[in-house]
């Protein structure tokens, strides 16, 4: 990290961390944060679910949730990012304070509950936005919703034409009962109504699955048979967790989701799990604590084909994307493999 950058993450920490956070979009946004531009080598060049990534280093979703930074983020160093969660209406999420730096554990806790500028807002900014890597979009649903199933299909048949991919967010802690949505019948049921959504764009792009960390043995089964019969391209796993174990923060007590460091092991048990009841059937994202070159090459190995990451950024700043990058390469090159997809899961054993 440079002196720069330490500085910049010092300032930005002066702040509550949600305003911080506004601040760096707004840096983002506006030219003031010098980008490397997308950062790759022939090692880690990726295709997942058709798309083609410079490198697996991907943003979460949750960052840039109301699409106001797509351009410069694509010059970050990432091979693909995602952006949103978008609902259909606005709205304004849970009340304030509502995120909070855990410092002590390289975590963070959020309770938004999808606080967004709603879909038609979202989608004028991705009609304009310049792609340097693939762009997806994190599709949720709002809290007053009677329907939120429908709610899913009707984000992406707004903002499907300006992205790449879009993801079916039913693993958020901060909006009531929408985990319920995993569930078989009803998980089936929705996906459904987003596969045929999809079919009648005009551009078919790849829809992928977020899932909890929290899932039992069972759960997780059920999710694996759905997503393997539903027609869906890729999962990710995994969103936040409500597990607390091991915290020493005072803010561990907070509502919400937490990820960040914390989140790592568990995270990555769930994606092997999730690597063996697919069998390599189905593409996987890891998602979940990733910190380091190390850390993405054990999502890799317990069966990602690319990573996510965002709550690491909040300490490390955006150099860490190159970083990792440039270390994973180095990680691939050390063990033998000419590509990601040759590691993919040659580690998963030793998670399960």
């Amino acid at each position: 990290m440079k002196l720069i950058e330490r500085a910049g993450l010092c300032a930005l920490h002066q702040f509550d961390p949600e305003t911080a956070h506004g601040l760096s979009i707004r840096a983002l946004a506006t030219g003031l944060v010098p980008l490397p531009g997308p950062y790759g080598s022939p090692r880690l060049k990726t295709r997942i679910a058709g798309l083609d990534l410079p490198n697996p280093v991907g943003l979460a979703a949750g960052y840039d949730k109301n699409a106001e930074a797509v351009t410069p983020l694509t010059r970050a160093g990432f091979g693909f990012v995602e952006v949103g969660a978008a609902t259909p209406l606005p709205q304004p999420g849970n009340p304030k304070p509502r995120l909070f730096r855990l410092r002590e554990d390289r975590a963070v806790i959020n309770r938004f509950g999808f606080n967004n500028d709603g879909a038609e807002a979202i989608a004028a900014r991705l009609a304009k936005a310049k792609r340097h890597v693939p762009v997806g979009l994190n599709l949720g649903a709002n809290k007053t919703s009677h329907d939120r199933a429908a709610d899913f299909a009707k984000v992406l048949a707004t903002c499907g034409p300006h992205v790449d991919f879009a993801t079916v967010n039913v693993s958020s802690p901060n909006t009531e009962k929408l985990r319920d949505l995993q569930g078989k019948a009803a998980l089936s049921a929705l996906l459904a109504g987003v596969i045929a959504t999809r079919d009648g764009l005009t551009r078919q792009i790849p829809i992928f699955l977020k899932i909890a960390p929290d899932l039992s043995e069972a759960e997780l089964a059920d999710v694996a048979e759905v997503a393997l019969t539903s027609g869906i391209d890729a999962v990710i796993a995994t969103n936040t967790t409500l597990d607390r174990d091991g915290l020493t923060s005072r803010y561990a007590g907070e509502a919400g989701g937490l990820s960040g460091a914390p989140l790592f092991e568990k995270s990555t048990r769930t994606l092997a799990r999730l690597s063996a009841l697919t069998d390599g059937k189905l593409p996987l994202i890891g998602v979940g604590g990733i910190a380091s070159a190390e850390d993405a090459w054990q999502k890799v190995r317990a069966g990602a084909s690319a990573v996510q990451l965002y709550s690491a950024m909040i300490y490390q700043g955006l150099s860490l994307i190159t970083d990792i990058a440039n270390g994973l390469d180095k990680l691939l090159a050390r063990d033998g493999f000419a590509t990601v997809a040759e590691a993919v899961g040659t580690g998963r054993k030793d998670w399960l």
